[in-house]
């Protein structure tokens, strides 16, 4: 069985059974088991072995990247972009502990139970590569000062463990021009460690950021929120955010929501030769790690798996993410999306199933 390590004291991967279970997981039509799995394989894997390879060790970015690094070789461009973000899988039913916490879920605007995960994925016009996740842990706890209660507390940002992604993949050497991320990651001190590492930032801003027009301005603290600028759907402006000292650009968007309603969102960057337009088009390949949020889901069984511990949780996890790195490859071969893939197999599925039962029914007139 072929298996791998970077490391005397870390554990090999069993890539045969990380293929087999990620394959499961693509598979697969109903909850995700280590007995599912081995009914499937007719016993030719015993649950026992499931659970120890989604147990034996805590797989992460650094696994993800040796499994990814040869297919992202081969697409990546000068052009392309990383892609920060963050989702939050609910587990109502779950025990808490680090890993399955509460945390503010921007998506639903309330505070869920659940596996909040930040990941790093590279787009261009090829394809969508996933190269780095990271569970938040809650380990640390603080209490309240109004309400006397105990709370549970991660020791590390999700702006910090953006910085740590972006850095790795500069240590990597992934050809890319642009890191894109929603509002939740435009800190300063995150601003500022992009541009001391010599690359470009695409963000979006929250309406009550603070910018100032000149440097005059920004020199004497005159600042206005971005929403109060009196900016055209598409124009661009050049200014200064609030503790910022190099110049930006930013530019005001203007959307349609699902119910027709308009939206505006402002953009940031530090690439201060774009368009407006420019930066807008940009900031919309952000949209395909939302795209890769719903395919884990979906097509991967990201949050079917009734794993309990810490260790099985994230490493269903990986699997799931390198699902999609599976199915992300087979779009790129045969350019069929992970959701017309998936269909497919259910086809193929059903047609076995019914095949099955007229069989069994041959057999019962018999």
């Amino acid at each position: 069985m072929e298996k791998e390590t970077d490391s005397e004291n870390e554990a090999p991967i069993d890539k045969d059974m990380l293929d087999i279970y990620s394959d499961y997981l693509i598979s697969s039509f109903s909850q995700a088991t280590a007995t599912g799995l081995s009914r499937m394989l007719d016993g030719g894997i015993v649950h026992d072995k499931v659970t120890q390879f989604l147990s034996e060790r805590e797989y992460t970015s650094k696994d993800l990247w040796r499994a990814v690094k040869t297919t992202l070789r081969l697409i990546e461009t000068e052009d392309g972009a990383i892609i920060i973000d963050d989702s939050v899988e609910e587990k109502q039913y779950t025990d808490e502990n680090e890993i399955v916490a509460w945390h503010f879920d921007h998506c639903q605007g309330r505070s869920v139970k659940g596996i909040n995960i930040v990941s790093c994925a590279y787009h261009n016009l090829k394809g969508t590569i996933p190269l780095a996740f990271e569970i938040v842990k809650k380990d640390s706890q603080t209490t309240d000062e109004k309400t006397g209660e105990t709370k549970r507390k991660s020791s590390k940002t999700k702006n910090e463990i953006m910085r740590e992604m972006v850095l790795r993949q500069i240590k990597n050497q992934i050809k890319f021009k642009y890191a894109l991320a929603d509002s939740w990651f435009a800190s300063i001190e995150t601003i500022k460690f992009i541009i001391d590492h010599k690359k470009h930032f695409v963000f979006a801003l929250k309406d009550n950021r603070l910018f100032a027009p000149t440097k005059r301005d920004a020199i004497n603290g005159v600042f206005q929120r971005v929403d109060t600028l009196n900016l055209k759907e598409g124009e661009a402006i050049d200014g200064f955010l609030k503790d910022f000292s190099k110049k930006i650009r930013v530019v005001k968007q203007v959307f349609t929501n699902k119910d027709g309603s308009k939206g505006t969102l402002y953009l940031v960057t530090s690439d201060t030769n774009l368009t407006g337009a420019e930066i807008i088009s940009i900031y919309q390949k952000r949209w395909s790690i939302e795209e890769y949020h719903k395919s884990i889901k979906s097509n991967a069984y990201f949050a079917k798996s009734p794993t309990r511990t810490k260790i099985t949780q994230n490493n269903h996890f990986f699997g799931s993410i390198f699902a999609f790195f599976k199915l992300e490859k087979l779009k790129m071969e045969i350019d069929c999306n992970h959701f017309a893939l998936k269909s497919r197999l259910y086809i193929k599925a059903l047609q076995a199933s019914f095949k099955e039962l007229r069989q069994l029914q041959a057999q019962a007139l018999a």
